[in-house]
């Protein structure tokens, strides 16, 4: 079993520390332009991915789902708001998510079946689930 924060502490150790410097600063002025714009949706996308890569998911889990609000119909939105769910292990929301990525759109398959933001995912059973119905859209995925 994986302890709670294992995934975010790694991710945080493969960082070097100017780089945990420079993504703190991103963070931060990232933060402020989405103070003042919480539509600025270029914005907003550039903070969850900071957010991620910093270890900090439950944060980019809370950008991504605004992000999905601003734009409903854009699939990558949904892909990203599960890839999110995923990295805090909510795998019903992430299965959800990705449904609807695929339903708005999404179809770059090989990238799922080996994003590792996805990895906890794909060893859950509604992955298999999933995989099931991309392959009824005749889409091959390892």
């Amino acid at each position: 079993m994986i302890r709670p924060g294992y995934m975010a502490e790694t991710r945080r150790e493969k960082l070097r520390r100017d780089e945990r410097r420079n993504l703190d600063i991103e963070i931060g002025f990232l933060e402020g332009l989405t103070r003042r714009d919480p539509c600025y949706d270029d914005a907003l996308r550039l903070l969850a991915d900071d957010y991620s890569r910093r270890g900090r998911f439950e944060d980019g889990l809370r950008v991504d789902a605004q992000l999905a609000r601003l734009r409903p119909e854009d699939p990558l939105a949904h892909y990203n708001l599960a890839c999110s769910y995923a990295l805090t292990n909510q795998f019903d929301a992430a299965y959800a998510a990705l449904n609807l990525a695929i339903d708005r759109g999404y179809r770059d398959f090989r990238w799922l079946a080996r994003d590792p933001d996805l990895a906890s995912f794909r060893k859950h059973p509604l992955y298999r689930k999933l995989r099931a119905r991309v392959k009824a859209l005749r889409i091959e995925v390892r």
